[in-house]
């Protein structure tokens, strides 16, 4: 046993002296912007940035300048995920911040005034993501306690999302969550967890006193061999990362006339994807990141995916990635608009890279070999975190990768 510490120890200085040395050479790409903790969560709103940090708060940055225009404080465990909803009914204006914690609760925010709404403790523990439909008011949101839970946003801007339902069908963490709501006025929900199972959902609405939700299971699938980091659905197909160093992309409903695309391998495990289709520019490409690398594929070909560019942009694990649709004024006058990925990582920042500066990049990886730094089990955190005996290690070593104290 006291081998086993050593041997652990001794990775744990190798993989800090790497790290030092990659966060020396990357410290310029991406042009990054420094935040006060990690990245976890990020959507993009325009020219901002909406980010979930594991400092306990979110933030609203300028993707131009990189100043921070506002901080939401309150939660008191690393904030994992955030939405929006209209604070004006049907109107698009998105003005309502709802945010999930690892303190279990959800928050309700103006973000005219910044002003807290609501706080709900939503989960018996932490809280992994958060998704709108706002065509039918539905907050939907998953957890660490393997549940899946329904609210009503009827009256989001006054009271607290009122409970309308769930499903419990997963023996493990609800790792993401994807939907969209049907002409019908039901809501398909496709859910995955920490051991690669996805399941697919038809929710239907009950009338009453107050909206319930329904879950019929449509499917289940277990492609991947463990955790589903992210999951999205659109354009005919389900898009899914996983830590089995897989990205799968299988289309649904069955017997849609979607082409099959095989199978994507990376070197190391995948968190993030990005299929350039469902963006407003609608190119068969997908972005992903596997470690602290991020790679793009043109899926058009049937046979295998082609890796067109690869750059070896943070120093620790992306944690998501999103497309910047940055506008901007020519010298004669002219709006130019220009496709940008934005990527948030464990290294504490936030990046910007033109999209023609990934496309152009060099994919000078060997099959086989990662350029990513490899992640070793890292030191547990020494901060007041409650109930740290209750968690897998599989949590405990994601919890101790946000707790982690930049150098």
């Amino acid at each position: 046993m006291a081998d086993s510490y050593l041997l652990r120890s001794q990775a744990e200085l190798v993989l800090t002296e790497a790290r030092k040395r990659k966060a020396e050479r990357t410290k310029s790409l991406g042009d990054p912007i420094k935040l006060s903790g990690n990245a976890i969560d990020i959507q993009l709103r325009g020219n901002c940035a909406w980010i979930a940090e594991s400092a306990h708060v979110a933030k609203k940055i300028d993707l131009e300048t990189g100043r921070t225009l506002q901080i939401y404080r309150g939660h008191a465990a690393p904030v994992t995920c955030l939405a929006f909803y209209d604070k004006v009914p049907n109107s698009g204006d998105e003005k309502l911040l709802i945010t999930g914690s690892w303190d279990k609760t959800l928050k309700i925010w103006d973000t005219d005034t910044k002003d807290l709404i609501t706080t709900t403790l939503a989960h018996d523990d932490f809280l992994k993501t958060l998704l709108v439909i706002p065509s039918v008011k539905l907050l939907i949101s998953s957890s660490s306690d393997k549940i899946v839970k329904f609210w009503d946003l009827t009256d989001a801007t006054e009271k607290s999302p009122q409970p309308a339902g769930s499903v419990s069908a997963h023996s493990r963490p609800v790792e993401c969550i994807a939907g969209i709501a049907n002409a019908d006025g039901s809501v398909t929900l496709l859910t995955a967890d920490t051991m690669g199972v996805l399941k697919v959902w038809k929710l239907g609405k009950e009338e009453g006193l107050r909206p319930r939700w329904r879950g019929t299971l449509l499917d289940t699938f277990n492609h991947h061999r463990t955790r589903i980091t992210e999951i999205i659905y659109g354009a005919g197909y389900i898009w899914t990362a996983s830590s089995d160093e897989t990205v799968q992309v299988i289309p649904y409903p069955p017997g849609s006339d979607q082409k099959p695309i095989p199978l994507i391998t990376h070197p190391a495990p995948v968190r993030a994807i990005l299929p350039l289709e469902l963006s407003d520019f609608e190119e068969p490409y997908i972005v992903t990141a596997y470690g602290d690398v991020i790679r793009l594929y043109d899926v058009s070909t049937p046979s295998e995916p082609e890796v067109l560019g690869e750059i070896d942009a943070h120093w620790h694990d992306v944690t998501a990635l999103r497309v910047w649709v940055r506008k901007s004024r020519t010298d004669d006058g002219r709006t130019r608009v220009e496709p940008w990925i934005v990527s948030a990582s464990l290294d504490g920042t936030i990046r910007r890279w033109r999209f023609s500066e990934l496309r152009d990049s060099t994919p000078d990886n060997p099959a086989g070999h990662s350029k990513a730094t490899v992640i070793a089990p890292t030191p547990q955190p020494t901060g007041d975190v409650k109930d740290q005996k209750e968690l897998t290690e599989e949590e405990e070593r994601e919890l101790a990768e946000l707790m982690e104290e930049d150098d």
